[in-house]
């Protein structure tokens, strides 16, 4: 029996709600994993792949209407309305406990419950914070197992103490109308219901180190951010640690495991983390993040062996694939996948599917998640106490026009500003309209678990207490042609752009000052080897400067909506940038 009288009070209140016919502690153990599997497989939660080409490999289907983050139905339920701010949906506390709480009662009669303490960040590091999920459902058990230090290291880690985060999360039935994501902030708890979808379900992820871990770093001086971090080596053996924020299906993974091109000999990238990074100030006033994540829960349609080889060698073993094609033989597949289509395949319904019927084989958000240990290319600092020192922060997001290839913040308060600015296009990683350009600051509207005008003031007062801040940049791999073509080829070649953000980052290398920011000449990014049309390089870093206007009145109402609460210092960026446009 678990001896932290916290945590065994939390789970006997628990199923005194829920009323399960069992209760299952987790302990991490290989042991317990074979047997769940096994549990999964008799329920119908895992399929098993052909275990001689995809080893340890199961297939996951979920439910037709539960297959994305339903942002709709996510809630910051802090006590004042005003702290959860305009970018977020609220509910009052005593509301949702009684809402939910309702549809919690007797919701797992019949089912077991499954007691699932996990630690986010390295075992022993001043960074790291405990979590004990409470669920019905074996999927997210195992999930929660390759996501993140799950069981007895959590329990240990966590001692006689009652700091961790209470997270209730419960099928029920599945219904959309009786489905809520809730979050609160003042209580360190999640109460979700309705979804097994893994960002609705997988409590660690979005809800723990993200929305409520905002809010907690607020009050605790340091940043949660929806962010990879990767170390890239030089030939001449340095290596420099860049974080990088991108809208979910914007490429964050990709550039997390990118392989460098061929004609880039002696470069090295090691990868630390493909989505959350946990950010302090160091003693020697530099910014160190760490990986809070064991694994990663990626998008998979579009990988292949060209845009990420490191992640189609990561999940050929020890992978739970979620909404992809079925072949008979075994196999999965997905649109983009190295194979052609296959003639027969089972689409991610469950149905026979063939090219004359509507839809895709797989969803276009379905998933892969996996230990990031199985990664070819993880990084020997992942599991580092102390993180690893950032010299250089991205934000980027798909911007078919406007947005230059890449540019640099004059300095943190302006680089500030970009994140805060930051507006991408939308995927199907969310419910709603693909395509729709929105503003997502830092990449974090949908995970920023209070208001997020405080938010960008704890950026703001974290750049005072840095003496050696890491250099900001805003990068964008999704310009397009006349014809709707890439004018850049992303992925590896991406790495090209890289070579010059650590250059700056470095105080090295040149730049030329613009309205926007500091911009490399065409001739500062290497093309060499590169297949890159006539004159694109110049059409990638243009500044088109009517349209930036134009984009200021979008920035304005966006930044209405937060009334007082907008600091000082991003009205004075947004006054900046609107006089060095005029002064053109």
């Amino acid at each position: 029996m678990v001896a932290n009288e916290s945590v065994r009070k939390f789970v006997k209140e628990a199923a005194a709600m829920c009323r399960p016919d069992d209760v299952v502690w987790c302990d991490g153990s290989e042991e317990e994993r074979e047997r769940l599997t096994r549990v999964a497989i008799r329920v119908g939660d895992l399929i098993p792949l052909d275990q001689q080409t995809l080893p340890g490999c199961y297939l996951h289907r979920s439910a037709a209407n539960d297959v994305a983050r339903t942002e709709h139905l996510t809630f910051v339920c802090s006590r004042e309305q005003d702290d959860a701010g305009p970018s977020n949906n609220w509910m009052a506390p005593d509301e949702a406990y009684d809402r939910l709480g309702r549809i919690f009662d007797g919701s797992m009669a019949g089912r077991t419950l499954y007691v699932v303490p996990f630690l986010m960040g390295p075992a022993g590091s001043p960074f790291s914070k405990v979590g004990i999920e409470l669920t019905d459902s074996v999927y997210v058990a195992l999930s929660m197992r390759a996501m993140t230090r799950m069981g007895n290291v959590a329990l240990e880690h966590l001692g006689d103490s009652d700091d961790f985060t209470r997270g209730l999360h419960s099928k029920a039935d599945l219904h959309i109308d009786r489905r809520f994501i809730c979050h609160f902030p003042e209580e360190n708890t999640i109460w979700s219901v309705g979804s097994g979808y893994g960002g609705n379900a997988l409590l660690a992820k979005k809800c723990m180190a993200l929305r409520l871990a905002s809010a907690l770093g607020a009050r605790e001086g340091w940043l949660a951010e929806h962010m990879m971090i990767v170390g890239i080596e030089s030939p001449e053996g340095e290596t420099t640690y860049v974080c990088g924020a991108l809208p979910s299906a914007c490429g964050k993974t990709n550039l997390a495991m990118l392989v460098p091109p061929e004609s880039m000999k002696g470069w090295r990238v090691f990868t630390v983390g493909d989505d959350i990074a946990w950010l302090r100030v160091g003693d020697d006033g530099r910014l160190w993040a760490v990986n809070p994540e064991a694994g990663f829960f990626g998008v998979v349609p579009g990988t292949n062996s060209r845009t990420n080889p490191n992640a189609m060698r990561t999940i050929q073993q020890n992978t739970i694939f979620t909404n992809v094609g079925l072949k008979p033989d075994g196999g999965v597949w997905w649109e983009g996948h190295d194979d052609p289509v296959p003639r027969s395949v089972t689409d991610w319904r469950g149905r026979s599917w063939n090219a004359s019927k509507q839809g895709t084989v797989a969803h276009p958000n379905s998933r892969f998640t996996v230990p990031a240990g199985e990664c070819p290319s993880i990084s020997p600092e992942r599991e580092n106490p102390n993180g690893v020192p950032i010299s250089a922060i991205l934000f980027g997001a798909r911007r078919q026009k406007l947005v230059p290839l890449v540019y640099q913040a004059f300095d943190w308060a302006h680089g500030t500003f970009l994140g805060a600015t930051l507006a991408s296009e939308t995927t199907a990683a969310a419910t709603g309209a693909v395509g729709v350009v929105r503003r997502d600051p830092m990449a974090m509207l949908p995970f920023c678990g209070y208001n997020m005008g405080d938010y960008w003031n704890h950026w703001l007062s974290m750049g005072k207490r840095l003496t050696r801040p890491p250099k900001i940049f805003r990068v964008n791999w999704f310009q397009r042609d006349d014809r709707g073509g890439f004018l850049w080829p992303g992925f590896g070649e991406n790495l090209r752009v890289l070579r010059w953000v650590i250059e700056r980052s470095r105080d090295r290398g040149t730049a030329d000052e613009s309205p926007i920011g500091y911009l490399p000449k065409p001739s500062d990014i290497d093309c060499n080897g590169a297949d890159l049309p006539d004159g694109a390089m110049s059409r990638l870093l243009h500044v088109d400067r009517d349209g930036w206007r134009t984009n200021l009145r979008s920035q304005s109402e966006f930044f209405e909506k937060f009334g007082d609460r907008l600091p000082a210092g991003i009205r004075e960026q947004h006054d900046g940038l609107r006089q060095r446009l005029r002064a053109g």
